[in-house]
């Protein structure tokens, strides 16, 4: 595999995870990066996750990411920057951070691969791109993921 195949394998998975959150949520990419021998692919979710839904947020992910076959090898629960690290089979690093403002940010680090040259993710944001600009902090309010209020583990009401 060479950088340029990774990064592809990389934002196939980010891909994957940002399509498995409902509902969904809006992102952009972040800075990717190529190193001497790895890359970095980023994205940023634009929609606010308030505090009250970051642990169903993160459950998510989490249930996501074990489903895919990536093995949880880190969680850090603190209360305002909780951040989920799993590796894949094949050697890639992925983790979900919340920073500050709920904002959500998706890392994928690969393995060191054959050098190459590397373009840029082909996928595009369901947003808007910030190209050249730096990323503001979250901006999209959801009924859903921005409601301060927790979800109910009770039953729906048959009244």
């Amino acid at each position: 595999m060479n950088m340029q195949e990774a990064a592809e394998h990389a934002d196939s998975m980010l891909d994957a995870t940002v399509e498995a959150i409902r509902p969904e949520v809006q992102w952009a990419h972040d800075q990717n990066s190529a190193g001497s021998c790895d890359v970095t692919r980023r994205r940023t979710v634009m929609t606010v996750v308030s505090e009250q839904r970051r642990g169903n947020f993160l459950g998510m992910v989490e249930r996501f990411w074990k489903k895919s076959g990536y093995k949880i090898i880190a969680v850090n629960p603190d209360k305002d920057y909780p951040d989920i690290f799993a590796r894949t089979p094949d050697g890639f690093g992925i983790n979900l951070s919340i920073a500050d403002k709920g904002q959500a940010r998706f890392e994928v680090n690969s393995p060191c691969v054959e050098k190459s040259k590397v373009a840029e993710p082909t996928t595009k944001p369901n947003g808007p791109a910030y190209e050249g600009v730096e990323i503001p902090r979250p901006n999209v309010h959801s009924d859903f993921w921005s409601a301060d209020t927790p979800l109910s583990s009770a039953p729906p009401s048959s009244s």
